[in-house]
């Protein structure tokens, strides 16, 4: 049998994943990554964390809700804890489908996306702008009889109007079981207006598009949707069972939201 070529990646330009890893503190990215992240406002890197951390906090409590299986799109570069460590820590047995379209995501999550022998780890290499393929093999590894929790963390802000991140999202939730979960991380300027443009002039400068969304403008992609509380609230407001420890500017809206 002739072994399946390994994707191509390429080191000459910047991509979103990479660019988050540099963010995050992390090594798996290559120079010009680097300069993106270097040209970002010196926020952009307590940022990155904050929202992280809100990532950690949902997948913890739709664990303890008992959601078992997680479909996690734009998952960028495994960074230590990842979500299917978070939620198999609370629930052994739980199963978590990854995606990215970037080739490096690919090779990391071969060697770093290990699950527990009771559960399961899987991995597609896709776009989010292609829910159909996704779905496609997310359905050889979920139960789409039972409740699944998408995850789309910092994300569509990489989706421009013309590519309809609206649509896109609409798809991947109605494929979804009742009771399955949205939970959603979006990079705005609402709480950083001075920084907008310099946050947008660095990722031109790198090609990467990059479309910041008002309040307003997220509320869409959870239509439909029940909002667990706190609601649609900045990265660092949400919380469950106990307040905000610190309010603090985040530069994301976030939400988790259940099917009905």
């Amino acid at each position: 049998m002739t072994a399946t070529p390994k994707p191509v990646i390429d080191t000459s330009r910047p991509h979103p994943a990479r660019v988050y890893d540099w963010l995050l503190g992390g090594k798996d990215h290559y120079l010009v990554d680097q300069e993106v992240g270097e040209k970002l406002p010196a926020e952009a890197r307590g940022n990155a964390a904050r929202n992280r951390a809100f990532m950690h906090r949902a997948a913890a409590w739709l664990a303890g809700q008992g959601i078992d299986q997680f479909l996690d799109i734009g998952t960028g570069i495994p960074t230590e804890p990842n979500l299917h460590q978070i939620v198999q820590a609370l629930n052994p047995s739980a199963r978590v489908v990854y995606a990215d379209n970037d080739p490096i995501v690919l090779r990391h999550a071969e060697a770093l996306l290990v699950s527990t022998e009771e559960g399961a780890t899987d991995y597609i290499q896709a776009d989010v702008r292609d829910p159909e393929a996704i779905l496609a093999h997310a359905r050889s590894v979920l139960d789409f009889g039972r409740p699944i929790a998408l995850s789309l963390i910092a994300l569509l802000h990489f989706v421009p109007d013309g590519d309809d991140p609206y649509g896109v999202t609409r798809a991947l939730v109605d494929a979804l079981p009742s009771g399955s979960w949205l939970v959603l991380s979006h990079g705005t300027a609402d709480q950083h207006p001075e920084l907008e443009n310099s946050t947008k002039d660095a990722y031109k400068k790198g090609a990467i598009p990059l479309r910041m969304r008002t309040r307003a403008e997220v509320e869409p992609f959870f239509a439909g949707l029940e909002l667990a509380e706190p609601g649609l609230v900045t990265a660092t407001d949400w919380y469950r069972g106990e307040p905000a420890p610190v309010s603090e500017r985040s530069g994301f809206y976030v939400g988790v939201a259940r099917v009905p």
